[in-house]
């Protein structure tokens, strides 16, 4: 067992493939076997990863999931932000150019108003359970649009790291919501397009959400949803901690 454990150690990355390509397999499985196909394996998959990091959470007292166990180390390396970066980058390369003009100022529109709607909203939450300075309003109501927008207004605009916290469990919430709730609701808002699916990314902003969503929805789509997402992600890490700060700011005071 020693060995067995040493040698996962010391190739963790392939472990932690072999690992995911496994419970896609068995998600693929249940999707048929349960839901006819009615569910996509990519969103039970989300789930069950979320239940294993959980348990592997509480098990073992970290913070990390799964790649607490030392077998499981590449989890957080196969996790991290180097490959989700790498692989919202690549999306960029499956995208059809003519499907963006296409698009036009509806994109655009899209991305501006997902992100003052999620942080009007998430500012609101604040409010509401007491955040009522404009560096906590601010810094919720950017996690409420991305997880990433929320850290980097928070640290910009000099937020307490509780504050930063919680703007990030905002944001990762959102995009649970998105990834588990998009092949859900597709058939009931026409997300079958790249036009739809651009729009749908744009308001959505979560990249993680969207494109984990798009993949259990159709695969093909996923390019131009995660395109307008990361553009989202970008105009909020601009506007958070400027005008939307400032604008805050002068509405409800330091």
């Amino acid at each position: 067992m020693d060995t067995l454990v040493s040698v996962f150690e010391d190739n963790g990355l392939l472990v932690a493939f072999a690992l995911i390509g496994g419970l896609m397999m068995l998600s693929g499985r249940l999707s048929k076997a349960l839901t006819r196909g009615r569910l996509q394996g990519s969103a039970i998959a989300i789930l069950l990863g979320l239940v294993l990091a959980y348990w592997g959470g509480a098990a073992t007292g970290g913070e990390d999931g799964l790649a607490d166990f030392a077998a499981f180390s590449g989890l957080s390396l196969m996790g991290g932000a180097m490959l989700r970066d790498f692989a919202i980058v690549a999306t960029a390369y499956g995208v059809d150019l003519q499907q963006i003009k296409q698009a036009g100022p509806a994109g655009a529109l899209s991305v501006l108003l997902g992100v003052l709607v999620s942080f009007v909203a998430g500012s609101v939450v604040a409010a509401a359970f007491g955040y009522t300075d404009a560096a906590s309003m601010a810094t919720i109501g950017a996690g409420a649009a991305t997880y990433i927008v929320g850290p980097v207004t928070g640290t910009a605009v000099g937020a307490s790291s509780e504050v930063i916290a919680l703007s990030v469990a905002a944001g990762l919430v959102k995009s649970v919501v998105v990834m588990v709730g998009t092949p859900l609701i597709a058939p009931l808002i026409g997300l079958n397009n790249p036009k739809t699916a651009m729009a749908f990314g744009g308001l959505m902003g979560t990249t993680s959400g969207v494109a984990g969503g798009l993949a259990a929805t159709d695969k093909r789509l996923v390019p131009y949803g995660a395109m307008t997402a990361t553009f989202y992600t970008g105009v909020g890490c601009l506007l958070g901690p400027s005008l939307l700060y400032v604008t805050l700011r002068a509405i409800v005071g330091g």
